[in-house]
């Protein structure tokens, strides 16, 4: 299978921020790593043992159920201890274990500023597909500029699925999905963009990069 190809982010702080609202809040990040691009046609493909009409464009159709089958299967590919176990379609991870999952918000949006404080880490038609660009759909990954941890398309193309609940005070079971897509306006293609999805939706904007390392607990 085609490798996944990860970059080591270092701990550190980042202001989160929602672009509901202006509040933000500083969260602190432990060292983790995260996939250089979101997860391909080709990748999942492999997986399945199927061809990929459209290797390097972003897998998606992906619900957050799906999304958590993927990472457990990418560890036993790999050789490493599935990160998720499950009741039926309850999902509890493993914090010890060394395989793939998904990132949480906060690794996500740590992630994806690298260093930034602004709304996007480049100017936005440099580092994103947008609506902007008259595209039908996803676009093959790695196109665009990179953010400073070398990361591509972590904003526009696809959004992506993350661990967390989209409301955590809420009685919806909606997982977040982060960072904009290809039918976005630019000015909603940011770090701070953030929309749910629930377990078993699946979408052709929304896909998934995975991360490994200990599971943070709860913000």
């Amino acid at each position: 299978m085609s490798d996944v190809e990860m970059a080591r982010i270092p701990a550190g702080r980042v202001l989160r921020g929602d672009q509901r609202g202006a509040e933000r809040r500083e969260i602190a990040v432990d060292a983790f790593e995260i996939g250089v691009y979101p997860i391909t046609e080709e990748q999942l493909a492999e997986l399945l043992g199927i061809p990929a009409r459209h290797p390097r464009r972003p897998a998606t159709q992906l619900s957050w159920l799906r999304a958590i089958r993927l990472c457990n299967a990418l560890s036993e590919w790999e050789g490493l201890d599935p990160v998720y176990s499950f009741d039926g379609e309850v999902v509890t991870p493993d914090a010890e274990t060394d395989g793939f999952r998904l990132p949480t918000e906060d690794e996500w949006e740590y992630a994806c500023r690298a260093g930034s404080t602004n709304a996007a880490y480049g100017p936005v038609r440099e580092v994103a597909w947008t609506a902007a660009d008259g595209i039908r759909g996803p676009v093959d990954v790695g196109a665009r500029l990179p953010n400073l941890h070398g990361l591509f398309d972590t904003l526009g193309n696809v959004w992506e699925w993350c661990f967390d609940p989209f409301d955590a005070e809420s009685e919806n079971d909606a997982r977040a999905v982060r960072g904009g897509g290809w039918s976005d306006a630019p000015a909603f293609v940011r770090a701070t963009a953030r929309r749910g999805g629930r377990p078993r939706e699946a979408f052709d904007d929304v896909g998934v990069r995975v991360a490994r390392g200990p599971m943070p607990a709860a913000s």
